[in-house]
């Protein structure tokens, strides 16, 4: 069991966004590539111990200060095995300013069969912040005819904007996982699901609806459930979030909120 931390701070200087802050423990690093002409700093991150175990637990920690810009991703797909019992904990905090946009797109997370992951995500909106982030979950290893039957799945997602909640979501899987996939009220087998949130940086969001709705009407490949739904702040901002499964994830948030590990 291990305990990884990755802090990373930007702040814009001169006209140019520059790190100003990194804290890395094993097994988290983060790696920083050049990036593109025109495209904002780059941060990926990876876990050198090549997967998550039973009770491992990592903090991951993003701040961007005012104006600044910066995209984070990560080197692969990450992996959760099969745990006997402790559950693996992953804690990520996304602290954007006012002015600053943040693009946050990891790779997907494989769920191999009897693995246990508690993953908590907290995106902190500066008034006129940027976002743009989510994830990805697949469920077993369909190459090799696994699936995700058993095990404890807790995911959680919060974004406030100057302290208010705007939108939240949580999915709990545990005890006959297997049934649950397969129910049609709930995933209807799928292998995988995603959750996509913009916050766009002073605009309002739903000026993107319809051509989200019509970009996924025309690219989404067959037997692939798509939607695209809007949150509203108490003064009329908000954002636009394209979950998967939707009605799934709603279905499924525990009405008993459990203790974290």
């Amino acid at each position: 069991m291990s305990k990884g931390v990755a802090e990373i701070g930007f702040a814009r200087s001169g006209g140019v966004t520059r790190l100003t802050h990194l804290y890395q423990r094993d097994p988290l690093r983060v790696l920083f590539p050049t990036p593109a002409v025109g495209d904002p700093p780059l941060a990926v991150l990876l876990t050198t111990s090549g997967g998550l175990v039973g009770g491992d637990r990592l903090d991951i920690d993003i701040r961007l200060a005012e104006g600044a810009a910066a995209h984070l991703t990560a080197s692969a797909a990450e992996k959760v095995y099969r745990s006997t019992g402790p559950t693996t904990a992953v804690r990520q905090t996304l602290s954007v300013a006012s002015g600053a946009t943040l693009e946050f797109l990891p790779l997907e997370t494989i769920l191999f069969d009897g693995a246990r992951l508690w993953r908590e995500t907290t995106v902190e909106l500066g008034r006129d912040a940027g976002f743009l982030g989510g994830d990805i979950l697949v469920f077993g290893r369909r190459a090799r005819g696994e699936r995700f039957t058993k095990g404890f799945l807790r995911e959680v997602w919060q974004v406030r904007r100057e302290g208010n909640l705007v939108w939240g979501d949580a999915v709990h899987l545990e005890d006959d996982i297997a049934q649950i996939i397969d129910h049609p009220a709930c995933f209807d087998g799928a292998a995988a699901f995603a959750t996509l949130i913009l916050a766009p940086f002073g605009r309002d969001p739903r000026g993107f609806l319809d051509s989200a709705r019509t970009l996924q009407s025309i690219r989404a490949p067959e037997g692939l459930r798509a939607g695209v739904g809007l949150s509203l702040s108490p003064r009329g901002d908000g954002i636009g979030a394209a979950p998967a499964e939707a009605l799934a994830r709603l279905m499924l948030g525990s009405l008993d909120e459990p203790d974290p590990p």
